[in-house]
């Protein structure tokens, strides 16, 4: 069942003991969890919590789990994470399925956002959400993520650790929300997030080129846009920070 959905079942105490440190490093009142599988991370989420909301796919698993709950405080809820719908959680925590790691972090930050993020992923997306800008790892996960966000790449959890084991090297990963203060306004976010992914997909070209395609803007009003930014006309995608994003985004609305 679990090769069926793509899990992979961690083992091993010690790691699991550092996940749920990492998640609630103090007590939390909800810890939404995704993907339980058998339930060794629950355990240990738990009792660090006062209440545990664990999102299972497999119902066969999830009806384990409720016959047999890892503890008192966990509720078992049998379905997919990207459609069901979530508490308000103070930390959001999983090993996640790799296969949709990405739409469940954009899920995990929309609003209302949790305290805290920490995913259990595949070694290389772990390294792309945590990229500084300029860097070869760097890309359109990386901006989207960071523009509301604090991300640490935590420590590397080998295949061995996991059964059955992955083809892959897997990471701990803790995304930390910005405080509304520093956020964009939903309007502003969501026009920075699609020119993140309009011009990453044309992340070969210079931004004159792609920032004049991807807006409509004709050439002299992209060239002004890009000095009042201060941003090179030559320069590519992958050199621009969120904030750049965002800002550009921004110029773009006032054209």
């Amino acid at each position: 069942m679990g090769r069926r959905l793509g899990q992979h079942f961690l083992f091993d105490p010690g790691i699991l003991g550092r996940i749920a440190e990492a998640a609630v490093p103090a007590h939390a009142d909800c810890v939404l969890e995704i993907g339980p599988g058998k339930g060794p991370l629950t355990r240990h989420l738990a009792h660090r919590a006062t209440r545990v909301v664990a999102i299972e796919a497999d119902r066969r698993l999830a009806e384990a789990l409720r016959t047999s709950p890892p503890a008192p405080n966990v509720e078992v809820v049998a379905g997919d994470a990207l459609i069901v719908p979530w508490p308000r959680a103070d930390v959001v925590c999983g090993n996640i399925p790799y296969q949709i790691t990405s739409p469940l972090i954009a899920r995990a930050l929309t609003p209302p956002r949790p305290g805290r993020i920490v995913f259990l992923v595949q070694r290389e997306v772990a390294d792309r959400i945590a990229a500084p800008p300029g860097s070869r790892a760097y890309g359109a996960l990386s901006a989207a993520v960071q523009l509301v966000a604090g991300v640490e790449r935590l420590f590397t959890v080998a295949a061995g650790a996991f059964r059955p084991p992955p083809r892959v090297e897997s990471a701990v990963v803790r995304i930390t929300p910005r405080p509304e203060g520093e956020l964009p306004t939903p309007d502003d976010e969501s026009a920075a997030r699609r020119l993140i992914q309009a011009l990453f997909q044309r992340r070969r070209q210079q931004l004159q080129r792609s920032l004049r395609e991807a807006s409509g803007l004709p050439a002299t009003a992209v060239t002004r846009l890009l000095e009042t930014q201060g941003i090179a006309p030559t320069a590519r995608p992958e050199e621009l920070a969120p904030h750049d994003f965002l800002a550009l985004a921004r110029a773009i609305g006032t054209f």
